[in-house]
């Protein structure tokens, strides 16, 4: 079986190869990346790399041809006309590849209500599969634990979170997990034949005065919560590049979108998804 895997060197897809290695042996996997140099490291190990351009039709069909499985983890932009082209540019790749089973990995903020920016693309993908004569599964990720650790000074700083989110919940999955989920899933016919859609989360979901509190329990810092508005959470990160795009997804936390927890991870590997708790004491480093 030849599982193919798009954005491999990301920082979810380098876990998504880890994972599936564990699994189907690296052999087994060929990698789809935008620039192979990068991939260099998983070559030596025995995986196949290829070139992919999701610009570039042609390169898909040569990336996609001998594919079993593909595992499908979008590029990062909040362009949703440039996601959408990407997506339907690989649809057809696959279809004259002749790929018959699709994991797509998705993200949570999908409801219609919900203005993130790029609700509109995750909520086309699964009706634009269902047309389709496609096996596919779709994993909807909540936000990742992942970059709460770096975030931890900035925070002691300010002694608060400062999410836009007002009263509301948010629910967390580590890439770690999230990768171990969408490996076994691809490598499990009957969790991938019919359309199904998980959701990958913790156990628990946390409010930002929840949250804070536990961050102050793991740093021995106090971290409360100082909420911004969502113009001055726009502008105080407008210099990264992605302020609009990123209150947009904070503002759906503040009406209740982002707060969604399931048991689907532990139904799909067999155990529970490690707790915020011990993520944080566990890659938190005074």
């Amino acid at each position: 079986m030849t599982i193919t895997v798009t954005g491999a060197t990301g920082q979810l897809g380098t876990k998504v190869v880890h994972a599936l290695t564990k699994l189907v042996g690296p052999t087994n996997l060929k990698l789809a990346v935008h620039t192979p140099k990068k991939a260099e490291s998983f070559s030596k190990q025995g995986m196949t790399v290829v070139s992919a351009d999701y610009a570039n039709y042609q390169s898909l069909v040569t990336a996609f041809t001998g594919t079993d499985v593909l595992v499908y983890i979008p590029s990062i932009t909040y362009n949703v006309l440039q996601r959408i082209t990407e997506f339907e540019t690989s649809l057809a790749a696959m279809k004259q590849a002749q790929v018959k089973n699709l994991v797509f990995v998705s993200f949570f903020a999908d409801q219609e209500s919900n203005p993130f920016q790029m609700s509109s693309y995750y909520a086309y993908v699964p009706r634009r599969l269902a047309g389709t004569p496609l096996n596919f599964a779709i994993l909807k990720n909540s936000l990742y634990a992942d970059p709460l650790v770096p975030y931890l000074p900035e925070l002691i700083e300010r002694e608060g979170l400062i999410y836009p989110v007002q009263d509301q919940a948010l629910s967390f999955i580590t890439r770690n997990d999230s990768a171990e989920a969408i490996a076994k899933v691809a490598v499990t016919p009957a969790l991938r034949s019919s359309g199904q859609r998980y959701l990958l989360s913790q156990g628990e979901n946390f409010t930002m005065p929840e949250l804070g509190a536990l961050m102050s329990t793991v740093t021995g810092h106090h971290i409360g919560y100082h909420e911004m508005t969502l113009s001055e959470f726009a502008a105080a990160y407008a210099d990264e590049g992605d302020g609009d795009e990123l209150a947009s997804m904070y503002h759906a936390g503040a009406l209740g979108l982002l707060n969604g927890i399931s048991d689907d991870f532990a139904m799909i590997t067999g155990h529970q998804p490690e707790t915020m708790s011990h993520f944080l004491t566990q890659n938190w480093q005074n």
